[in-house]
């Protein structure tokens, strides 16, 4: 099982496949997301469309309608009842006077006559669709393809009048697969005016009764048109035009392919670097390029140092610092911050061990990363470190964040044995994490370091104004010393000694100092001038 996550973790350290992962992925993503925007846009284009069509029917349909209807009023109301040349010329004028009148006739039980002698007479062998108290309506009326023969037909009493296919085909063509419908019986049957037979109801999932106009399914388009007849529904059917790709969908996939490749192209720039630094890191340890600098810890009533925290710097070939905002992080990942801190133990008791045995009372802390608080490895480390510079277990202290108690009660056991032999232990920007008083109450902690974030608020109307206040009492209700991090204003060094910190580091005292100027600071017994050094951190 092991060797197989090993050379699992070992692909996601590899810049191409990491690359090769973040290109797919993105362009996945962005392809999924130029289909969700291509999708919409043709659901956005048949809605329109098809609105547009359905409403241009209307138009004509209600036209047509009104115009069939005005030329049986007008029949009805002339005094001819017999098929002979002046009952022809009557209908041939009507023809003329209305536009959507293809064809006009007169019928009696003996003959029929039209404006069309010569021509095929209207169909009037069948019922008709729908009788009303005034007019009836035949649909529908020829299956032949000529345009000019009769699509919609109107009785009253001994006439009839007629429209054809051309004068709605001419509002609107429709597209292959579509139906003009009129819907009887209740929405029970369908009868094409236009278009071929559809089945009806429609056989996939739809809605009725909707009050939207236009339904989507999954492969039609149902437009149905309003009508002030109760008896009958004019709906305009047309199959989705989804399968045709729209224009834009063919500038979203390169684009989208073209970013998912520059997305892969950042990500293996990044793990180059990543692993160009993590290589940087291990050479710079060989090389001598990190540095403990040491920033003092003062009594905020006498001003007298009294201790500081050890800082790591890693300064470059060229004279860069790297902020260790950057690289900490990064060897806690890679573990080489355990090389790292025992780096840090060795080298400040190489420099401060003279120091230190020679003032009993001064101390130095030592930051510890989670890796660390969670395996006794330091203690046993430092055990060994103490015994050979003659120093005691009292001057080294060491601070962990509250991020870092991963596991309490692991941590609590570790921490624990570090006191026992002598150790302080100090828990470093307090306040940020989510170390609660219940917590602080069951580990083994001797002072409470206050974040500079709350410091800075001191004396500002800000939200975070009173945290220090509440974190100084509820120290002093557990009997833990407190120091204050980030004093750069003596207003803030005098409000904090007011409110019983005892202790406090900043720029307000000193900056970060080489051993050299630590040692100087202590040996002289005054506080160093707060001017910036090449060394400062």
């Amino acid at each position: 099982m092991r060797p197989g996550r090993e050379t699992l973790r070992s692909w996601f350290y590899r810049p191409w496949f990491l690359a090769t992962l973040a290109a797919v992925f993105s362009a996945t993503l962005l392809l999924t997301g130029s289909l969700f925007v291509a999708v919409h846009h043709i659901d956005k284009n048949e809605s329109e469309e098809m609105n547009a069509q359905g409403e241009r029917f209307l138009a004509r349909l209600e036209q047509l309608f009104g115009q069939l209807r005005e030329s049986l009023d007008d029949l009805e109301a002339q005094p001819l009842r017999t098929c002979d040349d002046e009952m022809i010329a009557t209908l041939q004028q009507v023809t003329f006077n209305y536009r959507f009148v293809y064809e006009a006739a007169y019928m009696d039980s003996s003959r029929i006559c039209s404006n069309r002698p010569r021509q095929e007479g209207l169909s009037l062998s069948r019922a008709p669709d729908i009788k009303g108290p005034t007019y009836s309506y035949w649909l529908n009326t020829t299956t032949e393809p000529d345009e000019n023969r009769a699509a919609l037909m109107l009785g009253r009493g001994n006439f009839r009048v007629a429209t054809s296919r051309g004068h709605l085909t001419d509002m609107v063509d429709l597209t292959p697969g579509s139906s003009l419908l009129v819907v009887l019986d209740h929405g029970k049957r369908a009868i094409p005016v236009l278009g071929a037979e559809q089945a009806w109801p429609p056989l996939e999932v739809w809605s009725p009764k909707s009050r939207d106009a236009l339904q989507i399914t999954q492969t039609h388009l149902i437009y149905r048109m309003p009508t002030n007849n109760p008896a009958y529904q004019l709906v305009l059917i047309s199959p989705r035009t989804g399968i045709h790709v729209p224009p834009v969908w063919w500038w979203l996939v390169p684009a989208s392919l073209v970013l998912g490749g520059f997305v892969g192209f950042l990500v293996f720039l990044l793990v180059r670097q990543r692993q160009s630094m993590d290589a940087e890191l291990s050479g710079a340890i060989r090389r001598g390029e990190l540095q403990v600098l040491y920033q003092p810890i003062f009594d905020l009533d006498s001003r007298n140092c009294v201790g500081a925290e050890a800082l790591l710097r890693w300064r470059r070939p060229d004279g860069t610092l790297t902020s260790p905002d950057l690289f900490i992080p990064m060897a806690e990942n890679t573990g080489q911050i355990r090389q790292m801190t025992d780096f840090v133990l060795q080298r400040l008791l190489e420099q401060l061990g003279q120091l230190l045995r020679a003032n009993p009372q001064l101390y130095i802390s030592v930051n510890l990363a989670a890796c660390d608080v969670m395996v006794p490895r330091v203690g046993q480390v430092m055990a060994r470190l103490l015994t050979l510079h003659r120093v005691a277990a009292k001057q080294i202290a060491f601070e962990v964040t509250e991020r870092g108690l991963i596991d309490v009660v692991v941590a609590r056991e570790n921490l624990q044995a570090l006191r026992d032999v002598g150790h302080q232990v100090l828990i470093d920007d307090f306040g940020t994490g989510y170390c609660s008083l219940a917590y602080l109450q069951t580990l083994p902690v001797d002072c409470l370091k206050i974040d500079k974030a709350f410091i800075d608020a001191l004396g500002h109307d800000a939200a975070s104004s009173g945290v220090a206040p509440h974190i100084i009492h509820m120290a002093q209700a557990l009997q833990l010393k407190v120091i204050a991090e980030g004093i750069e204003h003596e207003a803030q060094a005098a409000f904090l000694s007011s409110e019983g910190v005892k202790f406090g580091q900043g720029w307000l005292f000193a900056r970060a100092l080489s051993a050299v100027q630590f040692i100087e600071l202590i040996t002289r017994g005054r506080r160093l001038a707060g001017r910036r050094l090449d060394d400062e951190a």
